[in-house]
């Protein structure tokens, strides 16, 4: 059974649909979906038998969706010895090995693991990324996320040099009736996140989520920055932060990969939390990030809702990207 027989016989659509988790993947990823899956099938109809067109047109393909020019040359030259190889010359068949690549190249970069372990607490959650992307919202759809699942959340407002950031995590805060370490304007970031572990230990708090200053990415006394909050957290709590997650703006596309370059190369990430991903028709940068960076998307934003930032899943994301709610 091929992966795309595989997927629609997994996620067959289910009766209560605002339960069904895979119509949000297929609604949020309709955009990408059109980029990628329509036009691949477009290929099939357009050529009756492997040659240099198709490879050429299923390369620009790849390259428009996001998925990154080195990988997407390397998917390309695979697909081409697999139909010297196998002597495969149907464009279904091909493009059915394709989709098995793709699948192949996310899984060889390590393990997936996307929940947060909770075995020794306060777990403490680096929220990194540059402004615009979402981070502010993201921390307050992970801070509600563990609220439900019966955690004790702190938040730690620790960009104290952008106007207004401390406020607009304030006002969240009070939404989300979750305490909130604040510093003063200009303060030492790295002086406010101290602060904030440690009234974490005092609340007997089970997660703390660090916002980080969001300026850009290149400058390199700002990922000094982050590297002192790091080191002085883990004064106070040892190994912490457990996790450090990089806030991605999916409509941004090789900008955001270029972005996630920068920051892993500045201080550890452990996860991509990617959001507007319903917003662009360039899916494929979740496979572009994994590629050039190694780490895996953790969470994946679907909509707008408190409860649309999910757990990323591969399975989920193919099938989303590739099949979608039509064909069910």
């Amino acid at each position: 059974m091929g992966l795309i027989a595989f997927l629609k016989k997994k996620f067959k659509k289910e009766d209560n649909k605002e339960n069904n988790l895979q119509v949000k993947y297929d609604e949020g990823l309709s955009k990408s979906r059109a980029a990628f899956a329509d036009r691949l099938a477009a290929l099939s109809k357009k050529y009756k038998k492997a040659e240099s067109p198709y490879f050429e047109e299923l390369e620009e393909i790849l390259i428009e969706a996001d998925v990154g020019v080195d990988l997407a040359l390397r998917l390309v030259e695979k697909i081409i010895e697999k139909s010297k190889e196998e002597s495969l010359s149907s464009i279904d068949e091909l493009n059915e090995e394709l989709i098995d690549l793709m699948f192949v190249s996310y899984l060889e970069k390590g393990s997936i693991t996307n929940d947060l372990d909770f075995k020794e607490t306060p777990v403490v959650l680096l929220m990194e990324g540059v402004n615009g992307v979402g981070k502010t919202t993201s921390i307050a759809k992970l801070a509600y996320r563990y609220q439900q699942l019966g955690k004790k959340v702190l938040l730690v407002a620790g960009d104290t040099f952008r106007a207004g950031a401390t406020e607009q995590l304030a006002i969240w805060a009070q939404r989300l009736n979750v305490p909130l370490v604040v510093g003063k304007p200009g303060q030492d970031p790295a002086s406010v996140a101290y602060d904030g572990v440690k009234k974490a230990k005092e609340l007997s708090c089970d997660l703390v989520i660090v916002d980080t200053a969001g300026r850009l990415q290149n400058k390199a006394n700002l990922m000094a920055e982050l590297g002192k909050i790091t080191r002085v957290i883990s004064k106070e709590i040892p190994n912490a932060p457990q996790e450090t997650f990089l806030v991605i703006d999916a409509t941004t596309g090789q900008n955001g990969v270029e972005q996630a370059k920068k920051f892993s190369e500045a201080n550890k990430v452990t996860g991509i939390v990617l959001t507007k991903m319903d917003g662009t028709s360039k899916g494929g940068i979740v496979l572009s990030i994994r590629e050039n960076i190694g780490v895996p998307v953790r969470f994946i934003g679907l909509g707008e809702k408190m409860t649309d930032l999910e757990e990323f899943d591969l399975e989920r994301y193919l099938h989303g990207l590739l099949v979608g709610t039509n064909d069910e």
